[in-house]
């Protein structure tokens, strides 16, 4: 694989995760961040910020994370999301549109 390419099965992972509005949406307030925390936020924030449930954005957000676009730290009993540092290409695209 040249530098640069993805396969196509990782490439169509990353696009699936990013072909849904709730999870554009997370990733918008991620990008956005507000400073005070550094562009991140826990579920429950997230959950609260785009008007979904804490059950249904757990889901997009591991969906998010297992294509590599957001990392996850769990702090006591909660679970932190950013976005990765090292997003993939495809990725980092589209979240630069948002």
């Amino acid at each position: 694989m040249a530098e640069g390419k993805i396969a196509e099965k990782d490439f169509e992972r990353i696009m699936k995760a990013l072909a849904n509005r709730r999870r554009l949406a997370i990733l918008r307030l991620l990008k956005r961040g507000d400073g005070r925390k550094g562009g991140e936020a826990s579920v429950g924030d997230i959950a609260e910020e785009i008007r979904l449930s804490f059950k249904a954005t757990s889901k997009h957000l591991g969906i998010l994370s297992a294509a590599d676009i957001v990392d996850r730290e769990q702090r006591s009993l909660q679970m932190f999301y950013r976005l990765s540092p090292d997003l993939p290409v495809p990725a980092r695209a589209v979240i630069s549109l948002l």
